[in-house]
């Protein structure tokens, strides 16, 4: 049997964070443990009290050093971890399935799910909608297994005796735009990494909390310029993600989506690449901004 343990890392949405917390409970199998990880106490709010009782721990802000202090504090209790954003609620037989589909071959070293929504692409949904979409269409997924050359970080399995001493890289602060893909395209290169759709739930792609559009435009193209550098994320998904959320911004920017601030991702765009031509990027810049 696998020791799986459920990592959140949480700044600045208390209340969401104790809903998501108390739907664990509804899992057809446990977690070994749950971990919050926030900044401070407040972050956490009052989800200690949850029927499925998290362990608690404080690390400094920023995505990558919350995760790689759960990864410290983890790496000799569990077997894997379940990295969830905050807003992500899990199919009822989620945990179920992962340790299923991990125990039946050693060579799979990271999982993630196909979801039935994904509300950072539609303007966010509530927990409730979430639930009625996993009700809906969930079972209907394909199960088939597909190779991936990264995981999407709002619900990523890790086999932490594949992973080793891999962290997650905190020269991409706060929200860490990307930090999955650095991570598990490293960890890909230890075994598989797959998705499926017998793992499935919904991210609900709550607004509040997030970096600002400049910070997060700044990082669009700071974060994929530094990871190319590094040699951590395909050239041809670089590319892509580069002109996909540039000309977005560009083309929406007049007019705007009430839940996006096109003007300033734009303005963090022009800045970052104002850097590089000037040999000045760094992704950290954002923690000044």
């Amino acid at each position: 049997m696998l020791r799986i343990h459920v990592v959140i890392a949480t700044v600045g949405r208390p209340d969401l964070v104790r809903r998501t917390v108390d739907l664990i409970a509804s899992q057809t199998r446990q977690p070994d443990g749950v971990l919050l990880v926030v900044p401070s106490e407040a972050d956490a709010g009052t989800a200690a009290e949850s029927v499925v009782r998290p362990e608690v721990a404080l690390s400094p802000k920023g995505l990558c050093r919350q995760r790689n202090r759960a990864l410290d504090l983890l790496a000799r209790r569990t077997d894997v971890i379940l990295f969830l954003d905050d807003d992500f609620v899990m199919a009822p037989n989620y945990i179920a399935e992962l340790e299923d589909i991990l125990a039946s071959d050693p060579s799979i070293v990271g999982l993630t799910g196909d979801l039935v929504g994904d509300g950072v692409r539609s303007g966010g949904y509530t927990i409730e909608q979430a639930l009625e979409l996993i009700g809906k269409h969930a079972a209907g997924l394909d199960p088939r297994m597909r190779d991936r050359e990264a995981l999407y970080g709002c619900n990523m399995a890790i086999r932490l005796s594949a992973a080793g001493s891999l962290r997650f890289d905190e020269a991409l602060p706060l929200y860490g735009w990307q930090e999955d893909i650095d991570f598990t395209h490293q960890l890909s290169r230890r075994g598989r990494i797959l998705s499926t759709g017998r793992l499935t739930g919904v991210h609900l792609g709550v607004k509040g909390g997030r970096t600002s559009g400049v910070k997060l435009g700044y990082s669009q193209v700071a974060n994929i310029v530094y990871l190319l550098r590094k040699g951590t994320m395909p050239r041809k998904l670089a590319r892509r993600l580069l002109w996909q959320n540039v000309t977005a911004n560009l083309l929406r920017t007049p007019f705007p989506e009430p839940h996006i601030d096109r003007a300033g991702r734009l303005a963090g765009n022009l800045r970052a690449m104002a850097d590089i031509a000037i040999g000045r990027m760094d992704p950290r810049k954002i923690e000044r901004m």
